[in-house]
């Protein structure tokens, strides 16, 4: 739940979006504005509506459900009145903050005195957005398309296509990639000679015919798209991670460093803990514990990088972010203080967690924030990978599936015997920026000796 202050009364527009007409006696009324329910939300969707036009409204009543770029949450009422209007329909996708979503009344007769049509100033956008598409149809009339992309027009020029038998299927008569390969295909854009001039495209960096030796047929084989095809809308949570993702990858210089660990010990551990002592928790619960306690000893891999100072800086308290799979991309809800709690506590707060996230519902403070995250993959086939960093956090460990291994042991008598052993790979991406092997080396060391002396998780 999240309660929300986000109106503006007994006025005419908001963030000048919204218009009415002049001539109209308005009743006192409030605009309700796409709210900006975390720090990195600029823009949201309109998931679903939970009243309807004409609904009494209570305090703490959930208005809509939207989706952020974190999750899912509800938008609850803080006063009483009247849906009158709702501006942004259920289904609403990319909803920028401050845009107005609804109007409320506070009496119902006002209902009536409300506009029926309302401009919120997407209509303005539109407008422009057609015009430009009829000064385009000239254009699209002599080529059948107004724009190419860059990777359409390289296949046109080494494929030495007639550019007017092609016709486009992208946004505002874009030619596509995928258009020139069906054309490809079909056969239907007939080569043009080597001299002959390109048609309707300007500046191209290739000017020359397929290679001599190489057969049109043979070049574009690998070309062909497939028969059928399905474009899979992103959630604002998906867009998020590639976004940061991939500016982590960029600007984030990632020190990798690997280790193995001897697992038996933990499972030995764990099988214990549920026959004598009556606690069940999983592997994962003890890695958690386990890593908080390193980050203890080693309080300098506990850090993040400063942007603003342009220094590393120590994080007060051990607050581990964990990797949850939900159907809308990966989230990463926080075991606050996890040095401090019980392997117990840990392990039913992550299933908690984990609940929250799959549906949607957790709070902003639940995956805001951590100072170190873990992604732990070893329930699936998964030996050994590199996870890249969460910013603002300067360490993430990537923990594989555990497998059977020779290991040779020193028997009493002091002599080395070979046996099975259960080994699990551990590989640390660290920020370069904050701290070098040496700080990454001691708290794998610490972790290892957590692994292997499994009594320490319980202190």
């Amino acid at each position: 739940m999240l309660y929300l202050i986000a109106v503006s009364r007994n006025a005419a527009y908001v963030h000048g979006a919204i218009y009415w007409n002049n001539n109209i006696d308005l009743p006192s009324h409030t605009i309700l504005p796409m709210p900006a329910l975390s720090p990195t939300m600029n823009q949201g969707n309109i998931v679903k509506w939970r009243k309807e036009e004409g609904d009494k409204i209570e305090v703490g009543d959930v208005i809509c459900e939207i989706e952020t770029d974190k999750a899912t949450l509800e938008f609850e009422s803080l006063e009483e009145g009247f849906l009158a209007k709702i501006l942004a329909p259920e289904g609403s996708k990319d909803v920028h903050v401050g845009q107005p979503i609804a109007i409320t009344v506070e009496d119902l007769d006002d209902i009536q005195n409300v506009p029926a049509t309302v401009s919120t100033g997407l209509e303005a956008r539109e407008e422009k957005t057609m015009e430009s598409d009829v000064q385009d149809q000239g254009k699209k009339q002599k080529t059948g398309f107004s724009r190419i992309s860059p990777s359409a027009k390289l296949l046109i020029v080494t494929h030495g296509l007639d550019v007017s038998l092609l016709r486009s299927t992208g946004p505002r008569h874009t030619l596509l990639k995928g258009d020139v390969l069906a054309a490809i295909k079909s056969g239907s854009a007939s080569s043009r000679t080597s001299d002959s001039p390109q048609q309707g495209i300007s500046g191209s960096p290739m000017s020359k015919s397929v290679p001599t030796g190489t057969s049109s047929s043979e070049s574009s084989a690998h070309l062909h798209p497939p028969e059928k095809q399905e474009d899979l809308p992103n959630s604002q949570i998906r867009k998020v991670i590639a976004k940061r993702l991939l500016e982590s990858k960029q600007n984030i210089p990632h020190l990798y460093l690997s280790s193995d660990v001897i697992l038996d010990p933990v499972l030995a551990f764990r099988k214990d803990l549920k026959e004598q002592r009556g606690v069940q928790v999983s592997v994962n619960d003890i890695i958690v514990k386990a890593v908080a306690l390193a980050l203890r000893s080693v309080p300098e891999a506990n850090a993040y990088w400063n942007d603003e100072r342009g220094e590393p800086a120590l994080c007060e308290s051990i607050d581990i972010s964990i990797a949850v799979a939900t159907e809308k991309g990966l989230m990463t809800p926080i075991v606050r203080d996890a040095d401090k709690k019980t392997l117990s506590a840990i392990s039913l707060e992550i299933k908690e967690l984990a609940a929250k996230a799959r549906t949607g519902k957790l709070a902003p403070g639940e995956y805001q924030g951590g100072t170190f995250s873990i992604s732990n993959l070893g329930m699936f086939p998964v030996d050994q990978f590199c996870a890249i960093i969460n910013p603002p956090q300067a360490c993430i460990l990537a923990v594989g599936r555990g497998n059977k291994v020779v290991e040779c042991t020193v028997g009493s008598d002091g002599t080395e015997k070979p046996g099975i052993a259960t080994k699990m790979s551990l590989t640390l991406s660290a920020d370069h920026r904050v701290f070098d092997g040496s700080v990454g080396g001691r708290f794998l060391a610490a972790l290892t000796l957590n692994f292997n002396e499994v009594q320490r998780l319980l202190l």
